[in-house]
Parts: structure tokens; sequence; C-alpha cells
């Protein structure tokens, strides 16, 4: 992107002070913070005490907040993709607020926007715009008037969303701020600790501070890095991507090529191999009464989506490794290229079977559904095997 004559009003002041201002703080004053207080003697005035709590408290924090996002403001309120009872809603705004994330509606509505525009010029965090657009430049400043919001009326319709959002930032300082900082007190009073306001500033820059950084460039790499790195089973037409390194730092939201294309399962990580605890702690609710109407894209759509893929890009690749096997090779392994496009065409073929079956609800047999598999692996196995052909030739 090119930043020169940016207008200035297009800055959001606020936003940008509060994002590099926190950001700059744990790049500074924490590191700073915590190599003076292991320096210091054990008998100092100003040593910090109860380190394990204060680890603890940013622990809990983090995920507290970190499901905040991903269990409320995005599965939950964003995508409906579950139902949950008053207790849970209260939990993910509370400590979705103290994300420091905007409200649950505003989050949402631009979510929705994203899904709906998802690489286009309406997307508000567009990755076409570049990486530092899309990971944080849109909220830094915005290249348009934000359009009004339409497209929440579902969540205007909720009285605890509704309060979140009029009080949202207030509520984010108490619980985000004010509480680990109080509850270190108290902890250090409780202890005996000689000096309690220390472990509360401790706190405040452990459990509030820093885990508010964190937690933030975990969300913003959803949105910057799984549009950039990653693997694309189930969808090429978008640049959504599946990252199992981004869904361990963002509690199973790096599986975004799937949810891009299946946006209201209640699932990310679908393969049972696959890391997703937000998913884990929607089943585990909904067994005991608190989540429910947990939304699931039938396996035979999923395998649908995936034999398509396969077979596009089986025939993308074996046209542009043959091309480059020279003659004699090319006759060689003229029989597995053959094979191959035969094979993509039978994945097509079987990807239009399933997508029917899921569409009418017919049941598709636990038989058919391990051909598929098979016929995945061996797809696999054809490309493999031209691209050892590929390198042999070239070499």
């Amino acid at each position: 992107m090119k930043f020169k004559n940016f207008p200035i009003y297009r800055i959001e002041w606020v936003t940008s002070t509060f994002l590099i201002g926190t950001a700059l703080l744990s790049l500074t004053v924490v590191p700073w913070f915590l190599w003076t207080q292991f320096n210091l003697p054990a008998d100092a005035a100003n040593k910090v005490h109860g380190w394990g709590f204060i680890w603890a408290m940013f622990v809990f924090y983090y995920y507290a907040t970190g499901f905040g996002i991903t269990l409320g403001y995005h599965r939950l309120f964003s995508h409906i993709s579950f139902k949950a009872k008053w207790p849970v809603k209260l939990f993910v705004l509370l400590f979705g607020a103290a994300s420091f994330e905007n409200s649950a509606l505003d989050w949402s509505a631009d979510h929705r926007i994203h899904h709906k525009h998802v690489d286009e010029d309406e997307d508000p965090y567009d990755i076409s715009k570049g990486f530092f657009y899309a990971h944080i430049g849109w909220l830094l400043f915005r290249l348009k008037p934000k359009p009004p919001v339409t497209n929440v009326k579902d969540l205007e319709a909720d009285p605890l969303v509704m309060w979140q959002h009029r009080y949202v930032q207030w509520i984010g300082a108490f619980v985000g701020f004010v509480m680990p900082a109080a509850l270190g007190y108290g902890y250090a009073s409780f202890m005996g600790y000689a000096n309690p306001g220390m472990t509360a500033l401790a706190g405040f820059l452990i459990a509030g501070l820093l885990r508010t950084v964190v937690v933030q460039q975990g969300t913003f790499c959803i949105n910057s890095l799984c549009h950039m790195i990653g693997r694309r089973p189930y969808s090429t037409d978008h640049s959504a991507r599946d990252s199992g390194v981004v869904a361990l730092l963002t509690f199973g939201e790096g599986y975004h090529n799937y949810h891009h294309e299946f946006q209201h399962d209640y699932r990310n990580g679908v393969k049972p191999w696959q890391f997703d605890p937000t998913k884990w702690i929607i089943w585990t609710l909904s067994k005991v009464g608190l989540t429910q109407d947990l939304r699931r894209v039938p396996d035979s759509r999923i395998m649908a989506a995936e034999l398509k893929e396969q077979s596009r890009t089986l025939g993308r690749d074996i046209d542009s490794l043959a091309a480059r096997l020279d003659v004699r090779t090319r006759e060689l392994k003229a029989r597995t290229i053959a094979a191959a496009h035969e094979l993509a065409a039978e994945l097509a073929r079987r990807a239009e079977a399933l997508k029917e079956a899921a569409t009418t609800k017919a049941e598709v047999a636990q038989e058919t559904m391990v051909e598929m598999r098979g016929l995945l692996n061996q797809a696999a196995s054809h490309l493999e095997a031209l691209r050892r052909a590929g390198a042999g030739s070239a070499a």
C-alpha cells in the first residue's frame, strides 16, 4: 500500500494510540520490569512476591479472553453456529470486552462483511491490500468511511449484547486491567507479603497489558497470515488458508480455508487430529445444557468439497508437470499421466454425487466415504510420482 498523501482524517486516533501504545509498553516496560525484578535482592522493598499467582492469572486471562473472541464473538455471535444460555453469553461478553477488540456487535458486523466480500474492496481486512493492512492497518485507519451497521439486526435484539455494546470500554478496562491488579493486591495481602502494591502492578502489567497484546496479535494473525500461508484443501476460490501453527495460537481458529467454505459449522478443525479447543468446549457445554443446536456440515458435503478441489488441483498439476518433462520421460510416463487425468475426472464426478447427496440429505454409506478417502490418497500418489519424474528429468 502507498501512504503518500493519506488523508489524516481517516486515522483512527483512539484505536491507534491504544494499539500502538500497549504494544510499545509490552516490548519495553514489561521486559524492563521483569529484568529489574529478576535482579533485585530477595529482601528489597519493591520486590514482587507471588509470581506463580501472577503467571497463573496470565494463563487464565489468556484463555478466558481468547475464548471470549473465538467461542463468543466469532462462532456464537458472528456465525450463530450454536445457541448458548445466558451464563455463557455473559462470560464471553465480559472477557471479550477485556480483549479490547471492540464490542461483540461491531466485531460481528465487520466479520460478516468480511465473509460476504472476502478478497474484495469492501472486505474490511482485505488481504490484497497487503499483510500490514490486513493484520492491523485496517484498525489504525479507514480507507473509506465506515458503512452503517445493518447486518446485525439479530444481535441488536439481544439485551446482553446491547448492554455490552453500550459499556464495552468500561467493562474492558475493569475486567481486563483493574481486576488483575486487584486480584494481585488481594492475593499478596492474604499471603502477608510486604508490598502488595508491587504484586498488583505485576498483575496489571502481565495479566493485563501483556496478555491483551498477545491475544490481539493472535486474532490479527487470522486476518493476515491465514490469508497468505497454508493449505487450501476445500477451495481455492478465496485466499483463506488452513494453518495448524496459527490454530495453536488462536484456540483452533487457524483452519481458515475450511471455515470460509463452511462458515456456519461450530467446528473449525473438523478432522479428529486438528487442534480446536473452542470446538471441544462448545461440545462439552452442550452436554451440560449450556449450549445447544450445534450446527455441523455433513461429512459427505465436506468430502465433496475436498474431492472437487483435489480434482482441480490434480488437473492443473498434471498439465504443469507434464509440460516440464522431456520427451522421453513424458513417453515413459504417458500411462501415469493418462491415469491421473482419468482420476481427476472421477474425483469431479464423485464430488458432484456427494454434493447432491448432501443437498437431498441422502444417507452416504461409510464404505463410500472410505472409498472416497482412498481416491484422495491415490490422487496424492499420482502427483508425487509425477513430481519425482519431473525432478529426475530436470536433473
